[in-house]
């Protein structure tokens, strides 16, 4: 437990960042926030570490049942409580496009348990008694190491015979206006931050973007209401193609209870809204407060009303852009469930909010996830955010072209094609790195039953 505690503690500590940012009202939960979200999730190991020490397993069997166990547990962390699977072990390896090919086959969790079962290996040297002969443990920690250095080979033969081009007649524009989330919602200043973004997108190119994205409620109104600057905006919104923007929505005032959702857009260029997607996966305190009646606390975004969850996955179809699939926030960082699994999309629209999290690793991380996604769907994404990192990423992960963080800036590219059909992890999920975990274990027990004699 107190490793797990370290661990998501390091790892985490960025989101006290977002109750510091009206220190004010919300500066006093920042230290429970991050202690108590680590300790949380701290639990998750320790149960895995309770685990392994009920098995009576020892040498290599003992680590190759922590493996499978600590994997299984981060990945049932990804659901309990409405799931929260930020850093899974595999994502280290997004410091090489090679080695995260692995995840089309069996998803981050198989990356996953190929990481801990490889770190935890040279362990087994401690399980040789004095004057012992070490072969048998080196063996094992050489074994480790040889497929470690396979998967990385099977990623670049990948790699090299990677499938390329772009959508003929695509060339979207990411807008990234690099907004302080301490003025966003200044009402002197929202039509403004309108303004900019609609220069932003207006700004000549060639070739001309033939469709413009804006992040996670770039528009600050309850846009589907106000009809008046839905056609300033389509002012700015390329001929026969669309803004794509974030933006609250309200249900209307006839209708009741009152529910306000976190919502994408589609304005074309007559000011209507062709097409709207609800956020379906919500933010704990942030979105909503859960068990608010006995808590007794305010989420930290904006307006007093929890917003109300979506309907799931979606896809959307627009003239002159492949079907995608929206996804608001982190609702990317949850795998398997970013697409529709009856209406496969084309691609990935990722687009967020980042700037409560200033210059700090959630960014970096949360755009690691998203790159994970895209191997894992074979699709390629694109990913918005109004203070970075803005990117276009390839059905493999890699990352074709990017705005970084606190940068302001518009970004235009075109848009890579997906892999001919599904991966492996796309048709069958998280089963079969839940396959390789039980199998991991199986021969764990059946190596580890009993401590070797020398």
């Amino acid at each position: 437990w107190w490793f797990g505690f370290g661990h998501f503690a390091a790892g985490l500590y960025w989101i006290g960042l977002a109750f510091m940012t009206f220190p004010d009202r919300f500066g006093w939960m920042a230290p429970f926030a991050v202690i108590g979200l680590a300790a949380g999730l701290a639990v998750f190991p320790a149960f895995a570490a309770a685990l392994l020490r009920l098995s009576g397993t020892f040498g290599v069997g003992r680590i190759l049942v922590f493996s499978g166990l600590w994997t299984f547990l981060e990945w049932l962390r990804g659901w309990v409580f409405t799931g929260f699977p930020w850093n899974p072990m595999g994502s280290a390896w997004v410091v090489s496009d090679a080695m995260i090919q692995l995840a089309a086959l069996t998803g981050v969790f198989g990356l996953s348990l190929l990481t801990v079962t490889v770190a935890a290996m040279p362990a087994v040297l401690a399980d040789g008694e004095e004057g012992s002969d070490m072969r048998r443990e080196l063996k094992y920690v050489s074994a480790a190491v040889l497929v470690l250095g396979a998967v990385w080979a099977g990623g670049a033969l990948r790699l090299a015979g990677a499938v390329e081009g772009v959508q003929p007649g695509v060339v979207l524009r990411l807008v990234q206006p690099n907004i302080d989330q301490r003025l966003k919602w200044r009402s002197d200043l929202r039509s403004k931050h309108v303004e900019r973004q609609l220069t932003m997108s207006g700004k000549s190119a060639d070739p001309p973007p033939t469709h413009i994205i804006w992040a996670e409620t770039a528009a600050p109104f309850y846009l589907a209401e106000e009809a008046e600057i839905r056609e300033v905006m389509a002012r700015a919104v390329p001929v026969g193609g669309y803004i794509i923007t974030g933006a609250p929505r309200i249900t209307p005032k006839r209708e009741k209870p009152l529910k306000v959702y976190n919502s994408l857009h589609a304005i074309d260029g007559n000011g209507n809204v062709a097409a709207t997607y609800d956020k379906f996966h919500l933010v704990p305190f942030g979105e909503y407060v859960p068990f608010k009646d006995i808590l007794g606390l305010s989420k930290i975004t904006e307006g007093s009303t929890g917003f109300t969850p979506g309907t799931g996955p979606l896809t959307i179809r627009l003239a002159g852009l492949p079907p995608f699939s929206p996804l608001i926030c982190y609702e990317v960082i949850f795998p398997g469930r970013v697409t529709d699994p009856n209406d496969r999309p084309s691609w990935l629209l990722n687009i967020t909010n980042d700037a409560w999290y200033g210059d700090s690793p959630g960014p970096h991380q949360h755009f690691a996830a998203a790159r994970l996604r895209a191997v894992e769907e074979g699709l390629p994404l694109v990913r918005v955010a109004n203070t970075g990192i803005s990117g276009i990423i390839d059905a493999y992960g890699r990352t074709v072209a990017r705005l970084e963080l606190g940068q302001e800036g518009i970004l235009d590219g075109a848009l890579p094609v997906r892999l001919e059909g599904p991966t492996l992890y796309a048709r069958m999920g998280d089963w079969i790195a839940l396959a390789a975990m039980a199998v991991v274990c199986g021969a764990g027990m059946a190596m580890g039953a009993r401590k070797p004699t020398n």
